[in-house]
């Protein structure tokens, strides 16, 4: 009797590993909301998750639509290389915020799940999720590997503070992630980057626009908002932004994306049609201007390391991450070097012609000739 009783014992255990996941309530974890880049909000705290035997570091499998998932549990987007799933578990009392969360870091899930369509609308705040299966959608969890992604997760963690007083050591400018590119090639003053100066997300918004009016920036490639949201933030009237030339392009944060790579030949389009010192913002300045400026900067000659370079100065004055260390070149590695190595087709930033390949990326997603030669001219020396 006990091999029959072991087998029996094997398949209960099995069923219910595959069975979908219930909330500590009893009730069937489904999706609640779509934001803004694909992201998936569900039914359950990130508590209520944590205390059903999950935890950061593991790596579970995800049901949605029919579709099964591997996924590592992180707490920051970051966690995983671009491109990559990953259920986030943001717990944070102080702040009151207690959720979880499915997402591609830099990419759009609910697309890829085939549970929704965005629109791009006028009003704020600028999309619309269309829903393509009944709601509400179902989501089953079963436990991949325990433990299995912690020492990568461990590696990843940043911790960044929305306080100015938390940032003695940074200058107004640095604690705005302001900063000029001084790549080669690069023209003085005439390429600027920073977190958001009118949106207050981040708190950083009145030292990223005095220092946009302090070095005389003009041009504004904002490529966060659409115009109505930009102009419903708390005091936009009367920043210095408000009175710039600015085009707003809504993109999202997939790069791969065709309406991305639309939104950025826009962008790139006002950069030829207009006169420097430009500046390139989104909401933190980190991952759509990391990606933007770092084809610029390879566009008017920058080698790989000084591109790579540029790039982690915005890990420094957010998470104070150190050149030199293993945390450095982990996050490098899967960050920008990935991203744009994929979008120049090429294995590696290392192993090529940079700046041939940022001139055949900007034709492929449909800028001329002549609008790449006046964007090289307008910015360089």
């Amino acid at each position: 009797m006990k091999k029959p009783l072991s087998a029996l014992l094997a398949f209960c255990l099995a069923l219910s590993i595959a069975m979908p996941v219930l909330s500590e309530a009893g009730v069937p974890i489904t999706v609640t909301g779509i934001q803004k880049y694909g992201n998936l909000e569900l039914s359950v705290t990130g508590t209520e998750f944590l205390a059903m035997g999950y935890d950061y570091g593991d790596i579970v499998t995800v049901t949605i639509n029919g579709q099964e998932m591997d996924m590592p549990v992180g707490s920051n987007y970051s966690d995983v290389d671009q491109g990559s799933m990953i259920c986030r578990v943001v717990v944070k009392p102080d702040t009151n915020e207690d959720y979880l969360i499915l997402a591609i870091n830099m990419g759009d899930l609910a697309t890829a799940v085939l549970i929704a369509e965005k629109e791009k609308i006028e009003a704020d705040p600028g999309y619309v999720w269309n829903y393509k299966v009944d709601q509400p959608v179902p989501v089953g969890f079963a436990m991949k590997e325990k433990g299995g992604y912690y020492d990568q997760w461990v590696m990843h963690q940043l911790v960044r503070s929305e306080k100015r007083e938390d940032y003695p050591d940074l200058s107004d400018m640095e604690f705005a992630n302001f900063r000029v590119i001084a790549t080669t090639g690069m023209g003085e003053g005439k390429l600027y980057r920073s977190s958001s100066p009118v949106n207050p997300e981040i708190n950083r918004n009145h030292e990223a626009d005095a220092a946009a009016a302090d070095a005389g920036v003009r041009t504004f490639i904002n490529l966060a908002d659409n115009d109505e949201t930009m102009k419903n933030y708390e005091g936009y009237a009367d920043s210095y932004y408000a009175g710039q030339n600015i085009i707003a392009l809504n993109l999202g944060i997939d790069f791969s994306a065709d309406d991305f790579k639309e939104g950025l030949k826009e962008g790139f389009r006002f950069i030829a049609a207009n006169e420097a010192p430009y500046l390139l913002h989104c909401n933190e300045g980190k991952d759509r201007v990391g990606f933007a400026a770092a084809v610029l900067e390879a566009l008017v000659g920058a080698t790989a390391e000084e591109i790579i370079a540029d790039y982690m100065v915005t890990y420094y004055n957010f998470y104070g991450v150190q050149p030199g260390t293993v945390q450095y070149d982990v996050i490098s590695a899967s960050n920008i070097q990935k991203s744009l190595a994929a979008a120049f087709e090429m294995d590696s930033i290392f192993d090529g012609d940079l700046q041939a390949a940022a001139v055949k990326y900007l034709s492929d997603i449909g800028l001329s000739a002549e609008e790449i030669a006046a964007v090289q001219a307008n910015l360089g020396q």
